[in-house]
């Protein structure tokens, strides 16, 4: 179940950060609160898997399937192109990610 919060956490900021880069620079106003409403659910989210969760571990898996997750958004959604080395750092992120995950001791408080 924690995970699953985890998850929901990551795909609303994800979600909330692309809506900010749609808000262009809040010249597109709504966009940018709806954002803001976003993030709110996104930190609420993260604050309840906290509670169960070490804080290295989840930012860990926050930060490292979050990066993968805006990259890929903003590829289909903004058609950004990437290179090998974005490519590598990807795979490296996640890579450390899953080793974090799987084998660390701290996971769960």
């Amino acid at each position: 179940m924690i995970y699953l919060l985890l998850a929901l956490a990551i795909v609303t900021e994800v979600t909330a950060t692309m809506l900010l880069k749609a808000s262009d620079g809040w010249e597109r106003w709504a966009f940018g609160y709806a954002a803001i409403a976003f993030y709110a659910i996104s930190g609420g989210l993260f604050a309840v898997v906290l509670k169960h969760m070490g804080i290295g571990v989840a930012y860990a898996i926050w930060s490292g399937l979050g990066i993968a997750l805006i990259t890929a958004a903003s590829v289909v959604f903004y058609k950004q192109t990437f290179d090998m080395f974005a490519v590598i750092g990807i795979i490296l992120i996640v890579s450390g990610t899953v080793l974090i995950t799987s084998k660390s001791a701290v996971v769960f408080q």
